[in-house]
């Protein structure tokens, strides 16, 4: 007979390789990293990862490149740079913007953090302050702009990844200022008309903003030095095939990167990887890595899911889930798993919006966007509750947990279950300082003041889950579905929708330029984590489902790890 505990063990053991890898890679060519607190402006306690290499040091001090992140992500964003100028000699601090991560809130204050962040590199005496360079992709861009005026001659060079000068939220560009950029803006940017104010990420060379910052009255030639590095007015552009959010993960614009500070800042590259050897190239296997934990987690997940079951405190909750709402897949049972998996994003743009203008960031809910989340996901849940009364199935004989019996067990067991998750994730950062993530889909650990935020959210997360999976183990379970097809079926209600949506978006971005949508940039890309989410939501709450013959063990345990997931990633815009 097989262990229950075995998928368990296997979750551990893929979360140990998936940590290990990566920690080996970001730290690569003995670079160290620390996890940093400094004091920025009126008090702000702003928070980084200092990546630290063997030729840096006191008596040698090496070049510093402060790098930021973008709006609602995080320090760990920034890897990919991190890692590769690290190993090439170079001390980066990778910041925790204000109101990101964990950095002080609000959001967007003191000038992103970005002057306090290039003080405190300023300050390290490994670093040589005659060789500083400023790194950042989006509103990390601005930060890194908001830095460069506050402090003129503090840095050599920079580097715009998907971000522009005189945006509303940074100074206008000119031919002076700022000093020796590199804008790097990817051809098919979600955000080319706000950023550039052309229509297309492919049409930035004839930008009338970038012009006046080259200095030119003509088209920018891509890949032509403007100016002159020496007298600090050098300019160039660089247009790589990718989206706004994948600048993060291109080759190409980690490389653009590394040439351009080669050639600014004055620096002898430690022997090792070319400074100008794109196959020298290694972050993508940190990536791999934390991509592997992550899988590694809901693994363990369900692996604690089998386990708990058998032991004698929640022994009580195991019953196979018998009953099911429909003998066979006919017309209407498809009709309503296709309206189940189209009303989510159809209503994504209007309740993200509604939700902005209703749920305005506040000291009780301070997160904008997961305000507006939040609201989207409360309003679906009892449309798709309704929905049910409409199309009416065989009513599922759920196994008896309910508030007023076994709720408080079942309470006891999702919250077993996702504290042994966050253990993992303890130990993942204090043994390697790893999160588990791929590219921007990231699960962090919490601070304090998150924690407490946490709480707020989790109720109004928790109903969604409990109204949702009530609706769809209770409205779409099929008698006779083997395992897989349980799975299957699941996933292809909660996530299918998004992800046929998302193909449509960026097939219509890649082959005309823009997306379908042209005016919801951000929104977009905060869709692209509900694909990967709510996939991991559908296996979670089937496991559950099918070993307790319930919904409210697996939307409770989503509701909680949901929670910690949107809270600890998100941006807090008021304190």
């Amino acid at each position: 007979m097989k262990s229950p505990w075995r998928l368990f063990l296997l979750g551990w053991l893929i979360i140990l390789s998936g940590s290990l890898l990566a920690h080996l890679i970001q730290t690569s060519g003995d670079v160290e990293i620390k996890d940093v607190r400094f004091t920025g402006n009126n008090g702000q306690t702003l928070s980084a990862l200092l990546y630290i290499p063997p030729n840096a040091s006191a008596r040698t001090p090496a070049p510093g490149i402060l790098a930021v992140h973008g709006y609602i992500n995080s320090r760990e964003v920034q890897a990919p740079f991190a890692i590769e100028l690290a190993r090439r000699g170079y001390v980066v601090l990778a910041l925790d913007q204000s109101g990101h991560g964990y950095s002080d809130g609000p959001a967007f204050s003191n000038g992103f953090g970005g002057p306090a962040a290039l003080r405190y590199l300023r300050s390290l005496d490994i670093v040589d302050n005659e060789n500083i360079g400023l790194e950042g992709h989006s509103m990390g861009g601005w930060t890194v702009l908001a830095a460069a005026a506050a402090m003129p001659d503090a840095y050599r060079s920079m580097v715009l990844q998907g971000s522009s000068t005189g945006s509303g939220m940074a100074a206008p560009g000119t031919p002076e200022w700022p000093r020796n950029v590199s804008v790097v803006f990817a051809q098919f940017d979600e955000f080319a008309p706000l950023m550039w104010e052309v229509p297309r990420g492919s049409e930035i060379a004839d930008s009338g903003k970038l012009k006046t910052l080259f200095g030119t009255d003509s088209r920018v030639d891509t890949g032509r030095v403007y100016g002159s590095i020496e007298q600090g007015n050098a300019r160039v552009l660089h247009n790589p095939p990718v989206t706004h959010p994948g600048n993060h993960i291109s080759h190409t614009a980690v490389q653009h990167t590394i040439d351009w500070f080669a050639q600014t800042l004055d620096h002898d590259p430690i022997e090792g990887p070319s400074s100008r050897n794109r196959q020298g190239q290694i972050w993508f296997f940190k990536e791999l890595g934390t991509l592997a934990a992550f899988v590694g987690f809901i693994v363990m997940i369900l692996g604690a899911i089998r386990g708990l079951l058998t032991t004698s405190t929640f022994s009580p909750l195991a019953q196979p889930a018998n009953s099911a709402a429909w003998p066979v897949r006919n017309t209407r049972w498809w009709l309503l798993a296709v309206i189940s998996a189209i009303i989510p994003v159809v209503t994504f743009y209007p309740f993200m919006r509604m939700g902005a203008g209703l749920l305005s960031a506040s000291s009780f809910l301070p997160q904008g966007i997961s305000n507006q989340v939040m609201f989207w996901a409360v309003a679906n849940a009892l449309i798709l509750t309704g929905l049910g009364f409409v199309v009416k199935a065989e009513k599922v004989g759920f196994s008896v947990i309910s508030l007023r019996s076994r709720g408080v067990l079942a309470l006891l067991f999702a919250l077993s279950t996702v504290l042994i998750g966050y253990s993992s994730l303890l130990l993942a950062d204090y043994f390697f300082k790893v999160d588990f993530r791929f590219w921007f889909v990231g699960l962090k650990l919490l601070s304090l003041d998150q924690f407490q935020t946490m709480l707020v959210y989790l109720i109004p997360f928790t109903l969604f889950f409990i109204l949702s999976l009530r609706a769809l183990h209770g409205g779409l379970s099929v008698a006779g579905d083997s395992r897989r097809n349980q799975y299957v079926s699941n996933a292809s209600v909660m996530a299918g929708g998004f992800v046929v949506f998302l193909l449509a978006q960026y097939g219509s971005l890649f082959i005309g330029g823009r997306l379908l949508t042209p005016a919801e940039p951000l929104n977009t890309i905060v869709m692209i984590q509900f694909a990967p989410l709510l996939l991991m939501v559908s296996v979670i709450s089937t496991c559950a489902w099918r070993h307790t013959g319930s919904y409210l063990p697996g939307a409770l345990i989503n509701g909680m790890w949901v929670s910690w997931y949107i809270v600890a990633g998100q941006a807090s815009q008021a304190v």
